[in-house]
């Protein structure tokens, strides 16, 4: 009996649902790609329970399958199409959703019903709607639903110590060599009171570590001109700093850390950087730079200005010396010569990021990158990713190795043992290292999954820390 086992969402499921009477319908889930689609894929999965229908944790024991896309990349288009024939070839009624969704080939063809035309149905993404309208046409929902089985914080995928706030959908800018915004639209900002509700309903169900993530956490508001709305009887404007300030007031109250990713340099990021000093948020920034050189980023079409990035990175650390930064970056972007891949080299010598991911350039259908001149041979886009990543990784180890002797706070991920794997306030999940933390020296002390914990470093590698407690 194949399991669906991409995402493990029968783990989400309370064990009082199947115990009851009856036989109430069972939807399965696959869930694919980035932690955007992640909360999409969270969303529906509470508007399923409202409704009264079950999780199925195999194939076999669903009534429905649906699948939550990715189509980023062609590694990720591939994987898709791959799960909704598995889900197709094991169950046989599948309703997919998600950015592979809304995308056409080059006849303007739906790409999913042309691989797959046995689907029941297909949507694009952040479409909660249209897919619950697939879900009763195909599988009609019970007649009394079990609103009391939906927690306040609604469903979610990861851990229930951590849990990801969605603050927009989509993107205002047209980066050459992406199409997220022809799949998710334009940035639409959520209203600051929703968002501090669900994020306070969070915090009350034992989340310890909110990760702030969009396309786009720095033009949080611009969409709606910064206005105002109100939260606990105060007005807050609908902007990144404001949302900051009071989600790590509402942190602090729960002893609970906040993380921000996807943030784009703009002058204003330079007011969160004091907020992180006094402990209201996390000292870390995800930073998505994609590269250094002035000319490859205007060929990219990115928002933000490279010869000022290494100034904005030197100011933001005399802020704050404890300050994290990660960044992705490109190798190989069509036309990237020899010379501007060395000034990439020098920039990422001189920034000392610490933690960095790279990719070798990958055309994606749709992008207008494809159409730009001298693309670079792939051979030569991997030699160089993989030079990029042999430097970082000195950098990294040599950043690490700092650490040793100090006392850093981590909230455990995993217990094994007597001991456990942790990450600090340098570490986000999935993407970033982890600290192994060694047993306990005080025979009452015990490691909990979810908790926080003081330890001293004793040693580190390119990537992870040890530590004892």
């Amino acid at each position: 009996m194949p399991s669906i086992s991409r995402i493990p969402v029968v783990s989400a499921q309370p064990a009082a649902v199947s115990a009851l009477p009856g036989a109430a319908p069972k939807v399965g889930f696959v869930s694919l790609g980035c932690p955007k689609a992640l909360v999409d894929s969270e969303q529906i999965l509470t508007q399923l329970r409202a409704e009264g229908y079950e999780t199925a944790s195999s194939y076999d024991g669903a009534d429905l399958v649906i699948v939550n896309t990715c189509g980023f990349i062609d590694a990720a288009v591939q994987e898709s199409l791959d799960a909704i024939g598995e889900a197709l070839a094991e169950n046989g009624k599948v309703i997919v959703t998600g950015c592979l969704g809304a995308k056409k080939d080059g006849n303007g063809d739906d790409i999913i019903m042309k691989v797959h035309p046995k689907v029941l149905a297909v949507t694009g993404p952040h479409a909660l709607a249209e897919v619950m309208d697939s879900v009763h046409l195909h599988l009609p929902k019970p007649h009394a639903p079990f609103f009391d089985l939906v927690p306040p914080q609604g469903i979610k995928l990861t851990p229930k110590h951590y849990a990801y706030l969605k603050i927009s959908e989509g993107c205002n800018h047209r980066c050459s060599f992406c199409i997220i915004p022809s799949m998710r639209g334009d940035l639409v900002s959520r209203p600051i009171a929703e968002l501090m509700l669900e994020a306070e309903n969070l915090f009350k169900a034992g989340v310890k570590e909110l990760l702030v993530i969009s396309q786009d956490t720095s033009a949080y508001g611009v969409d709606v001109k910064f206005r105002s709305g109100f939260w606990n009887g105060r007005p807050v404007k609908t902007h990144m700093t404001q949302l900051v300030e009071i989600l790590g007031q509402l942190a602090a109250q729960y002893g609970a850390w906040v993380r921000l990713h996807y943030v784009y340099p703009y002058p204003h990021v330079d007011q969160i950087i004091p907020l992180m000093s006094g402990g209201v948020i996390l000292p870390y920034l995800d930073v998505p730079l994609q590269h250094a050189h002035p000319d490859v980023l205007k060929r990219m079409k990115r928002p933000a200005s490279g010869e000022k990035n290494i100034e904005r990175i030197q100011a933001w650390r005399a802020m704050n010396p404890d300050l994290t930064i990660r960044s992705t970056f490109i190798a190989g972007f069509p036309g990237e010569t020899e010379a501007e891949f060395d000034y990439l080299l020098d920039f990422i010598k001189e920034a000392q990021i610490d933690r960095l991911g790279c990719f070798a350039y990958s055309p994606v259908e749709g992008a207008t990158a494809n159409l730009l001149a001298n693309p670079v041979p792939e051979e030569v886009r991997e030699e160089r990713r993989g030079r990029l990543m042999m430097l970082q990784e000195d950098i990294s180890r040599q950043r690490l190795k700092a650490k040793i002797g100090k006392t850093i706070r981590v909230l455990i991920d995993k217990v094994e043992g007597s001991g456990g794997v942790g990450r600090s306030s340098a570490d986000a999940p999935e993407i970033d290292g982890v600290v192994y933390v060694k047993a306990p020296f005080e025979p009452h002390k015990k490691l909990v999954v979810g908790e926080f914990f003081d330890v001293t470093v004793t040693s580190a590698d390119a990537h992870d820390l040890w530590a004892a407690a």
